[in-house]
């Protein structure tokens, strides 16, 4: 299996996910790891597998995962099976019901990501996640690097 894992990030929170990730699914084959400003459309071509990660900014994805997602072709990931994450922090932690009616009115990042993966042709692997920090800038909260080694290769 052959597969690309992408991501943004600021504080450096995103990349240490995308990085354990892509560390577990080298069991599986060929692992390319790359930060989407970097990445070429070009990388698309022969994978199996597609994994985004971004921080949620905004309850969005950060600019240059949108500006990846919409420069993808239409149906370009047919065939192609994919992933979504991003790095938030728990509602719960805050604990402002601002914040949570927000929450449930915009979601986080992973899951525009996965709808737009769709919407490009992909097949979801598994429902979008997030994976938490502890604050605005972290560091990732106890237990975030284990989860991500075995959140997808339990699904593959």
């Amino acid at each position: 299996m052959k597969s690309l894992v992408v991501y943004d990030s600021f504080f450096g929170n995103t990349e240490k996910i995308a990085q354990a990730i892509a560390d577990a699914l080298k069991a599986k084959g060929d692992v390319t790891l790359c930060r989407i400003a970097e990445l070429s459309l070009d990388s698309l071509q022969s994978i199996n597998l597609l994994v985004v990660g971004s921080p949620t900014r905004a309850f969005n994805p950060s600019k240059s995962t949108t500006t990846f997602l919409k420069s993808i072709p239409s149906r370009r990931l047919e065939g192609i099976k994919v992933a979504a994450f991003d790095t938030r922090i728990a509602v719960e932690d805050v604990n402002l019901w601002f914040l949570t009616i927000m929450v449930k009115l915009f979601g986080y990042a992973a899951e525009t990501i996965g709808k737009r993966l769709m919407q490009k042709g992909g097949t979801p692997l598994l429902d979008p996640t997030g994976f938490y920090v502890k604050d605005s800038e972290g560091p990732l909260k106890n237990g975030e690097i284990d989860r991500a080694k075995t959140w997808l290769i339990n699904n593959l």
